[in-house]
C-alpha cells in the first residue's frame, strides 16, 4: 500500500472517529436536554384571594410584575372584575391587557360547588361554572376552579361524592370543546384527599384535575406522602400554596414530590393574612419560591 493510500486510510479513520466522538455527544446532549425538557416546570404567580382583591387590573398586572408573580387566578368578586357579565368587547380588552404583559393569566377562581342537596340549585351551579369556562376561553385563560365543597349530614356521603363527580363529568365535557380544564380545588369539607381521590374516581373526564390547595388534612391519616400519592395523577395546571416562607406545611417535602413527577404547572400563592405592604410579601413569597425550586 503506498504512502499516500496509507495516509488516507489513517485521515478516514481518524474523521470517522472524531465523527462518531461529536455524535456521541450530541447523543449525550440531547440526553440531557430530553432531561431538562423532561424536567418539573414550576412557575410562581398569586391567586387574587386576598391580596389581590381590591387591585383593579391595571394595579393587578404592576404589581405582580413588581413582585416576581409571573401568573396569576383571577378570583370571582374582586376589583379586577372579570365576571361572566363582561361583555364581548369587554373580554377582548382583558385578554390583549394580559397579551400586552409579562403576566400571564393562569385561570379563573369561581365560587361554584355541586354539594348542593336541592336539584334547581345544583343546576344553577353547574350552568354558572359554564359561564366562567366561557370566560376563561374568551379572556385566554386555561382553566376555572370550581369546589367540591361539603358533605351534607343528612346524606349518605356515597351519594354526594357521586352527585359531585357526575357534576364535574358534565362539566369536564363542556370545557372539553372550549379547550378548557376544570380544576377542582381540595377545599372546604371535602379537604381531606380520600375524600377528593373518591370523587376523583367518578369525575374521570380527561379534561377534569385537582387543584392542590396545601391544606392542614394533607398530613392527616397516613401523612403527605400517602395523601399526595392519591390524586398525584389528576394534579392539573394550579397548585394553591400558603406562606411558604413559613414553616407551618411541609413545603420542601411538597416540592420534592412536585418536582420528582415533573410537575409542569403553576404554584400559586393565596394568602389571608394581610401585611402592611403586601407586593414586598409576595415577592418575599417569591424568593421563598425559588429557594424551594433550588433545594
Amino acid at each position: 500500500m503506498s504512502s499516500i493510500s496509507l495516509n488516507r486510510r489513517r485521515f478516514l479513520e481518524g474523521s470517522l472517529a472524531a465523527a462518531t466522538l461529536a455524535a456521541g455527544r450530541g447523543l449525550v446532549q440531547a440526553a440531557e436536554h430530553g432531561k431538562e425538557s423532561r424536567a418539573a416546570k414550576l412557575r410562581f404567580g398569586l391567586v387574587t384571594y386576598m391580596w389581590g382583591y381590591d387591585w383593579d387590573l391595571s394595579t393587578l398586572l404592576a404589581n405582580c410584575e413588581k413582585a416576581g408573580a409571573d401568573g396569576v387566578e383571577l378570583r370571582t368578586t374582586h376589583a379586577h372584575g372579570v365576571e361572566p357579565s363582561l361583555t364581548a368587547a369587554e373580554r377582548r380588552e382583558v385578554k390583549a391587557r394580559f397579551a400586552d404583559s409579562p403576566v400571564k393569566l393562569i385561570g379563573l377562581g369561581s365560587n361554584e360547588d355541586f354539594h348542593d342537596v336541592d336539584s334547581k340549585s345544583l343546576a344553577a351551579s353547574i350552568e354558572a361554572a359554564k359561564a366562567f369556562l366561557n370566560l376563561s376561553h374568551d379572556v385566554g385563560s386555561s382553566g376555572v376552579k370550581v369546589k367540591p365543597n361539603d358533605l351534607p349530614p343528612e346524606v349518605a356521603q356515597e351519594k354526594t361524592i357521586e352527585q359531585i363527580g357526575q357534576s364535574l363529568n358534565t362539566l369536564g365535557a363542556y370545557a372539553a370543546d372550549l379547550g378548557q380544564q376544570v380544576r377542582l380545588e381540595v377545599h372546604g369539607g371535602c379537604a381531606h384527599l380520600p375524600t377528593i381521590a373518591a370523587i376523583m374516581q367518578v369525575a374521570d373526564h380527561p379534561n377534569l384535575a385537582v387543584c392542590w390547595n396545601s391544606n392542614p388534612q394533607d398530613l392527616e391519616g397516613a401523612g403527605l406522602e400517602h395523601n399526595f400519592k392519591l390524586v398525584e395523577k389528576r394534579l392539573g395546571r394550579t397548585t394553591h400554596v400558603h406562606q411558604l416562607g413559613g414553616d407551618a406545611y411541609p413545603y420542601a417535602l411538597l416540592f420534592k414530590m412536585l418536582k420528582s413527577m415533573r410537575y409542569d404547572g403553576w404554584i400559586l400563592a393565596e394568602e389571608s393574612e394581610m401585611p402592611r405592604d403586601r407586593v414586598a410579601a409576595l415577592a418575599a413569597e417569591r424568593k421563598a419560591f425559588d429557594r424551594l425550586c433550588g433545594a
